[in-house]
């Protein structure tokens, strides 16, 4: 197994409230078969689907996917934008768990829970700095 991730499947309840949240954050959809709603990321994607057809296709009962203990990062170039990107998705309808703040590890960052309570960091990490269009890499690029 190639040690990458392609796409990131969040089931969801609503798949309207939750495509609006995002797409208030400002993402753009990507054309995608019926029953899927797609955002291209830069090198992923994340998909979109109803939770009752994510549980047939892994062929458990809606109870049993649970909600495990993970969150999705996003990680900005500058501190400020921490903020910036707290309170737009505030605006767009998440819950801030964690108001941006300073961290133990020297970085700047803080949480929120989208519509369905998927989990996000918003981190400005000054060790690891991004690439040009973004990209992220743990120890930053040109970096062993």
């Amino acid at each position: 197994m190639e040690q990458r991730v392609s796409l990131i499947t969040l089931g969801t309840r609503d798949m309207d409230a939750l495509s609006t949240f995002y797409d208030a954050l400002g993402w753009t959809r990507t054309p995608s078969p019926d029953g899927v709603i797609a955002y291209d990321l830069i090198g992923q994607t994340l998909g979109l689907y109803p939770l009752d057809k994510l549980a047939e296709d892994i062929g458990l009962p809606v109870d049993a996917l649970g909600c495990g203990a993970s969150t999705l990062a996003h990680n900005v170039s500058a501190r400020a934008d921490v903020t910036e990107v707290l309170s737009r998705a505030e605006i767009a309808g998440a819950r801030i768990l964690k108001p941006a703040q300073e961290v133990f590890w020297g970085g700047y960052h803080g949480y929120f829970a989208d519509p369905d309570g998927h989990i996000w960091e918003i981190a400005h990490n000054p060790f690891s700095p991004l690439r040009e269009d973004g990209a992220f890499r743990w120890m930053g690029y040109g970096q062993a």
